[in-house]
């Protein structure tokens, strides 16, 4: 009992910074694992098959988030500032993906895909993604539900999420989350049997698997805020890092994966949050590394994969060796990391904020005329 605080946040300012730094690793190894799915498409024969997890993650941490910074506030800002908010947030980076994939798609000198498709049909892709309004038509390609930029996926779902908190989680009671939690962890685990394993809901054929998957960690990401009971007991961040970096080089398996993806979500990863959530020691060396690696981790995740379809394409035609795309993966890695500083600094940023100013101005003035 004396490694869990059941009243852990007694500064509401409190910034749980080993969380964003979790975030960034998720990120990276997402990236890494895509890559790797063109280089090797079987997971067998990939080192770091297990990354697609880190969706599980995101979302029970987002739970965990949401729950922190607007349970008992949402009453005061109000639903609708709330939405306004979370768009602010999210918003920017889907369309400048949107943006960037469909460039991709246009001008790939490796592929003429687009040909395949009427203009219309393009221009429906490109709402698609600016919109997130599912539209799965290239089956030549995996028959993503956003073609143009594949992982919004599960912004699409963050954004389900979003609404479902401000219009009635907000409110649950734990009796009513726990419920929750328990059924839909019954339905993960029937996903994950079902399907092989629970690298899912990023197509047409597999769409509501991606509900499933949110509903569980979402939710018991909540939970997990809503029942403090955090660990307290001090982790050095690379082995929290090192903890997390683990799963995804877990070796695929038809046998082990329907069984090891569910235990993995279910238990260890709101185990892991709630570890992390407790670190309050940091030098100030990590401190500045898991700011940086929490603030390339959603432009990371949003612009890298009209990227990777240019590699797939160039791997389908050019056959390269393995060692050429180790060297193309590597560099692009550090491009992709450097690409997404540049969004974030120069686009996501500057967009944030002055969308934020609109909003505090607008309350300010409604505020204004009715005090008087």
């Amino acid at each position: 009992m004396n490694n869990i605080v059941f009243n852990p946040i007694a500064n509401p300012k409190r910034h749980f910074e080993v969380l964003d730094g979790l975030r960034g690793i998720a990120a990276l190894g997402v990236v890494l694992f895509h890559f790797m799915e063109i280089a090797a498409p079987d997971y067998r024969d990939s080192f770091i098959p297990h990354s697609y997890l880190a969706v599980d993650f995101f979302f029970c941490l987002s739970g965990f988030v949401l729950a922190y910074a607007y349970d008992g506030r949402l009453s005061k800002i109000g639903k609708w500032n709330f939405i306004k908010r979370r768009l602010i947030r999210l918003q920017p980076l889907v369309l400048i993906g949107a943006v960037i994939g469909l460039f991709a798609f246009i001008f790939d000198p490796f592929s003429d895909l687009i040909t395949s498709f009427s203009s219309w049909q393009v221009v429906l892709l490109f709402l698609s993604a600016c919109f997130l309004i599912p539209y799965p038509i290239v089956p030549q390609r995996y028959n993503n539900l956003f073609h143009l930029n594949p992982p919004t996926w599960s912004l699409f779902w963050e954004y389900i999420a979003g609404f479902v908190y401000a219009i009635y989680l907000a409110k649950a009671s734990k009796r009513i989350l726990w419920l929750i939690v328990t059924l839909s962890a019954g339905l993960l685990c029937w996903e994950s049997y079902r399907s092989g394993y629970l690298a899912v809901g990023f197509g047409g054929d597999n769409f509501w698997a991606g509900g499933i998957r949110l509903s569980f960690s979402f939710t018991a990401g909540i939970l997990l805020f809503r029942t403090h009971a955090l660990f307290r007991q001090q982790v050095p961040f690379w082995m929290l890092a090192a903890a997390l970096a683990a799963v995804f080089f877990i070796p695929y398996s038809e046998i082990i994966s329907p069984l090891i993806d569910p235990i993995l979500v279910i238990f260890y990863f709101p185990f892991l949050i709630a570890l992390s959530a407790g670190q309050q020691v940091l030098s100030p060396f990590v401190k500045r590394a898991c700011a940086w690696l929490g603030d390339i981790s959603y432009p990371l995740y949003v612009i890298h994969y009209p990227f990777i379809w240019i590699f797939m394409s160039y791997v389908e035609q050019e056959n390269p060796s393995h060692s050429d795309m180790a060297i193309i993966i590597s560099v692009g890695m550090l491009l992709l990391v450097f690409l997404a500083y540049l969004v974030l600094r120069f686009l996501d940023e500057p967009i944030r904020r002055y969308f934020s100013k609109c909003i505090l101005k607008k309350n300010a003035m409604s505020n204004a005329r009715e005090s008087s």
